[in-house]
């Protein structure tokens, strides 16, 4: 019988809190098993997979938690406004869980409806933002891969500590957005 208390959330919860102090090489069964003050074959009991179904749901987890922070960022915005809060809310997630973001799948696996729903989720807030300037079909699908790329190369980068000049990202992050904007704008 389950430990009482301990549930397939919390063990997520517990597993978050392991990746964003020591990262991916620290994410193991007993690690997580430790902070849950449990026996390692306990968490068998609430992720039967193991470590790979446990990284699974981490990677749901860490998705749905970048699409509730974009979809916050924009709420009550259109346009260019909710273009900057998206990009600045992305950058944001990536810095403030850079070992998070890590595991955010950047494509689904197809055969794991969790993880479908909450990547569906992200590139549904994506959309709906670029709905605002007129962008339906095909083209809103090109719009999104644009502000995607965008977001998650500059959260990558930025994360993999690839900006070690002294100018402030912000200032970068922000003409970035500038020059989004002004495509969004003109789009063809």
């Amino acid at each position: 019988m389950p430990r009482a208390g301990l549930t397939p959330a919390a063990v997520v919860d517990h597993a978050l809190e392991l990746l964003d102090e020591q990262g991916a090489q620290g994410l193991t069964l007993a690690a997580v098993a430790a902070r849950a003050k449990v026996a390692t074959p306990s968490l068998y009991k609430h992720v039967p997979g193991g470590l790979s179904e446990l990284r699974r749901l981490v990677a749901v987890r860490a998705t749905a938690e970048l699409a509730e922070r974009l979809s916050d960022a924009v709420l009550g915005r259109s346009t260019d406004e909710a273009v900057a809060a998206l990009m600045a809310a992305y950058a944001d997630y990536a810095g403030e869980h850079p070992e998070r973001y890590a595991a955010v799948p950047q494509a689904p696996q197809a055969d794991d409806p969790e993880q479908l729903a909450a990547a569906t989720r992200l590139v549904e807030v994506v959309l709906r933002v670029l709905s605002g300037y007129g962008l339906e079909g095909s083209e809103a699908i090109h719009a999104t891969r644009t502000v995607r790329a965008m977001a998650h190369g500059f959260a990558s980068l930025t994360t993999g500590g690839a900006f070690r000049l002294a100018e402030d990202q912000a200032v970068t992050l922000d003409r970035m957005t500038r020059v989004l904007v002004e495509g969004l704008r003109s789009w063809p």
